[in-house]
């Protein structure tokens, strides 16, 4: 705990430094970064690789695609922070204002959080997005990835951190917890006084180990159960191409479809096609599903709860878009809904009756996502209500300070 509590001095002196850095110099930092990255990507895969021998043989393959590393993938952290660099810096950024009869001049300005730790998991990239969104809105980026990863994080944050002082920023604005272990990680959930704000990027244990541990601020980067409803208005051809790539084009990620409901009156014409373009997915669905399908598994009431961030698909017929509403409130965690209809009226009730921090209308639940909605990379997506809901980009990051301005106004 010592050591851990004197890095966390280190990152949160950093913090003071960095909130009064400019904003040319904070995108010097993520202009500089990305060549370094680029760079340097023989050093970050060679790190992965023995990441990947060490952990892989015991890790899912989505687990391991999470894991895995490549050039294009180094090379999209890298256009991430250029991404990042070429957006208009939050702080300083006037929310309102007003004067009042006294002659106060009052405004809320946009200021950095301070510290933002991150606990994620098997994602080193997220290593290079989370420190990049963190600078640009001037807050220290403090990180404690998983230990299947923590190789490839102690090169890609030593990169970072080399720029960080050849730019003139504290070392510490980007750091790296260094004992993975989850008994450090429970005491990092609690560095009160340190960490001004804490996301989680994980799945269902990492959640509750911070609803257990944490004793300061967070924003719940929660579990993608999302659905994709097919009404009786639909365009099937549309909707089998936004179900293959829901479900197929990176099915480990939290926007990835999870669940298909189709309304009665489409189900005989949509799901033959559906099953041969899904050959490689494993349906598992309703008694009307499974009576077409003959391939499909007889679902439980946990799939239609699950998160399988796997090639599993969970199917039901419904005969309203009522009870379609009905099933997503039962078991969606509030990420990403969809439904695929040409009625501009089932759109509209669509949108305004499902409670989702993303609803989407004819497009894939994979586009709920930071870069793809033009935030820039991602600090996470979050499934709650407060402060932030949905991608978290650099306004999330910020906070307001109040400034009041008078000419020597007493209150009497």
């Amino acid at each position: 705990m010592a050591d851990l509590l004197e890095q966390a001095k280190s990152v949160k002196a950093a913090s003071r430094a960095l909130a009064m850095a400019s904003s040319a110099v904070r995108d010097q930092f993520l202009l500089r970064a990305a060549s370094v990255l680029e760079e340097n990507s023989s050093v970050i895969l060679a790190a992965n690789e023995k990441d990947l021998a060490t952990h892989g043989a015991v890790l899912s393959d989505a687990a391991r695609d999470r894991l895995t590393l490549t050039k294009s993938r180094v090379q999209s952290m890298a256009n991430g922070l250029r991404q990042v660099a070429a957006l208009p810096d939050p702080l300083g950024e006037v929310v309102d204002g007003w004067r009042r009869p006294n002659g106060l001049e009052v405004r809320r300005v946009r200021v950095p959080l301070g510290v933002v730790g991150i606990i994620y998991e098997n994602r080193p990239n997220v290593t290079s997005d989370a420190a990049g969104l963190c600078i640009k809105s001037g807050n220290c980026a403090y990180l404690r990835g998983s230990s299947t990863a923590q190789g490839t994080n102690l090169a890609i944050v030593a990169l970072l951190q080399q720029v960080a002082v050849e730019v003139g920023l504290p070392e510490s604005c980007v750091a790296l917890v260094e004992d993975p272990s989850h008994d450090t990680a429970a005491k990092f959930m609690g560095l009160n006084g340190y960490l001004d704000c804490l996301i989680p990027r994980g799945g269902p244990a990492l959640i509750a180990s911070m609803r257990e541990h944490a004793t300061v601020p967070t924003i719940l980067d929660g579990d993608g159960n999302c659905h994709l409803y097919v009404c009786e208005h639909a365009d099937l051809a549309m909707a089998l191409s936004l179900i293959e790539n829901g479900k197929t084009q990176r099915p480990g990620v939290c926007n990835a479809t999870e669940t298909l409901l189709i309304h009665s009156s489409r189900a005989e014409a949509f799901f033959p096609a559906m099953a041969e373009r899904l050959k490689n997915v494993e349906i598992r669905g309703c008694l009307r599903t499974c009576a077409i399908i003959e391939r499909a598994i007889p679902a439980k009431d946990e799939d239609y709860a699950t998160e399988f961030g796997d090639l599993i698909l969970s199917v039901k017929v419904v005969d309203t878009i009522d009870e379609a509403i009905d099933h997503i409130a039962t078991y969606s965690t509030g990420h990403s809904e969809a439904i695929c209809t040409d009625n501009n009226f089932f759109a509209n009730y669509f949108v305004t009756s499902v409670d989702a921090a993303a609803v989407l209308v004819n497009a894939s639940t994979r586009f709920v996502d930071g870069e793809q909605l033009g935030l820039g990379a991602e600090i996470g997506i979050s499934t709650q209500k407060l402060h932030a809901r949905g991608p978290m980009g650099l306004r999330e990051l910020t906070t307001a300070k109040w400034i009041i301005t008078g000419q020597g106004q007493v209150r009497t």
